[in-house]
């Protein structure tokens, strides 16, 4: 089972993700989480929390990239587990996932807390 929740600062939308990416009512539920969020600038999928990814979820991952791209939206997967991680590498030789480090993550949401707050 999947569980997903999305927390929105300004342009951007994380998207936290916890449980397993295997079924496809799985990877329906993330895709019409993250297919949500068209008004952001940058959508992070939170795989901190995600056990398991196999074929259904890794080509969500995919489409939902090719979405991000046709909407001019950047999409990030932060902070995959070992094995995700690795299941990640080996499909990477079809897309190329944008995986940021933990500075590049708090950079990122130290832009969107700074143009959040001055929104409000």
């Amino acid at each position: 089972m999947l569980k997903v929740s999305v927390e929105n600062m300004g342009d951007l939308a994380v998207v936290q993700c916890e449980g397993r990416i295997v079924q496809s009512a799985a990877a329906f539920k993330l895709r019409e989480a993250v297919t949500l969020q068209e008004d952001a600038k940058v959508v992070v999928l939170d795989l901190s929390e995600v056990i398991a990814v196999e074929g259904g979820g890794l080509g969500m991952l995919m489409v939902l990239q090719r979405w991000a791209h046709d909407h001019s939206i950047r999409f990030k997967l932060f902070n995959p587990s070992r094995s995700v991680r690795a299941r990640l590498e080996r499909a990477s030789s079809l897309f190329e996932f944008d995986i940021p480090t933990l500075d590049e993550m708090m950079a990122l949401l130290g832009l969107a807390d700074r143009g959040y707050a001055l929104a409000g």
